[in-house]
């Protein structure tokens, strides 16, 4: 198959958009004679005119002659076996051309049986991903269509949907994702691939789904996003009990995450604590049960009772499909808490809060921030709790960071001849 190649007057990526660690990969490759181009959602991304969050390249090399060409690669996965290349913090992450059996249907357990580039690009999710290009020459090339849909605003899948759904089911996720991120329709045989796939999504790793969902947390499109996770039927397998709450009217649970939305739209180089951003899409399910619970008892519930409903309500939403770490559950127990700490369950106002010395309470604020936009009759609570911040020197830069684990002191030993002070 000849690819469609698209020249710089056509495609207009700029070469200084270029990330130039990845470039600089790319070059290294071709000088040591394979092929590599940079691939994928960089590409998409580039074409769509936003700063790519990542640059892959994919290469003929295999991985172990990659990590002979560079000191600073490590080789990671079994599944799919690739090299990471490191620059300080940044990871260029570089795969080698694969082939398979792409209309087999069946979930894939390894994906290491090496290709063309053709080959490569046959076995991928999507036609906005199946894009490579040449930094040197400043070309575009398309063996997919890729190029088109991205015009059109088109999102379709490579070979049989309903098949590669099957063969990786977190693709449903993607594709999801695509649409909430970049509003593209989907094309007619991919969406009614993914209505009849949607039950496959159990199979995959509850790992890979819990990152792509945190992911879409951090993305500026999460409203968008859950909202057509449970539209489609896919966040219904995976948390029920979310899923059923998500579908009342006027859900406050959405109007939060579209504050959290904006938030990270206006400043995504100051990423929000994952802890945080779980419990802006749970805690309107949380004070649901609490405000049930408080109903069908005389006494209302004491701070610690609080606590522990927080950790049922945790379990209720991600078991049993997700394990979430014991941390990130504790933390996010101690957030939705603490908005009682704030606000008494009896609505009452403390008149002169004190701040706790605890490295969580600036991100319990920030939850609580987050609320009094959507409810402004909160912001009073906010506006004192936050005086009292202050007024303790308690740091509120600390609001999106997870704390730190003190260090001991050691007491220096005495030696055989000296004696007490």
């Amino acid at each position: 198959m000849q690819p469609k190649v698209y020249e710089v007057d056509e495609h207009k990526i700029a070469p200084d958009k270029i990330d130039q660690h990845a470039h600089f990969v790319i070059t290294r490759l071709r000088e040591a004679g394979h092929t590599a181009y940079l691939v994928g959602g960089g590409v998409r991304d580039l074409l769509l005119n936003q700063v790519p969050k990542d640059f892959d390249v994919s290469t003929s090399a295999k991985p172990e002659e990659i990590k002979s060409l560079f000191r600073n690669a490590i080789l990671i996965g079994r599944r799919f076996r690739l090299a990471h290349i490191r620059f300080g913090k940044k990871v260029i992450e570089v795969s080698t051309f694969r082939a398979g059996a792409t209309e087999d249907a069946g979930l894939i357990i390894r994906d290491n049986e090496w290709g063309t580039e053709e080959q490569d690009v046959m076995r991928r999710d999507f036609t906005i991903n199946g894009l490579f290009y040449e930094p040197e020459s400043q070309k575009v090339i398309d063996y997919v269509d890729g190029y088109p849909d991205i015009e059109k605003r088109m999102l379709r899948a490579i070979g049989q949907p309903d098949v590669r759904f099957i063969q990786d089911p977190v693709r449903m996720i993607r594709l999801i994702k695509f649409c909430a991120r970049f509003n593209f329709d989907i094309h007619p045989p991919t969406f009614e691939a993914l209505l009849n796939c949607k039950s496959e999504i159990l199979k995959s790793s509850s790992a890979r789904i819990f990152e792509e969902l945190l992911r879409m947390l951090e993305s500026g499109a999460s409203k968008a996003f859950f909202h057509l996770l449970n539209e489609y039927g896919l966040l219904k397998a995976l948390s029920p009990v979310l899923s059923k709450f998500l579908e009342k009217p006027d859900n406050l649970a959405y109007q939060l995450l579209s504050v959290i939305d904006d938030e990270v739209r206006k400043n995504s180089a100051k990423p929000l604590d994952r802890s945080l951003l779980l419990s802006t899409l749970i805690f309107p399910l949380f004070n649901e049960h609490l405000e049930e619970k408080c109903k069908s008892q005389e006494k209302l519930p004491h701070l610690g009772q609080i606590a522990e409903s927080a950790h049922r309500t945790i379990d209720e939403v991600f078991t049993p499909f997700f394990s979430i770490p014991r941390r990130m559950r504790g933390i996010i127990g101690f957030l939705m808490t603490s908005q009682y700490r704030f606000i008494p369950i009896d609505g009452r106002t403390i008149k002169r809060p004190r701040a706790p010395r605890d490295s969580l309470f600036p991100m319990a604020l920030h939850l609580l921030k987050v609320r009094s936009e959507v409810q402004p009759e909160l912001l009073p609570h906010y506006t004192l709790w936050t005086e009292a911040a202050f007024a303790s020197h308690e740091p509120t830069d600390t609001l999106d960071h997870a704390p730190r684990p003190r260090r001991r002191r050691r007491r220096r030993r005495r030696g055989p001849d000296e004696k007490p002070m």
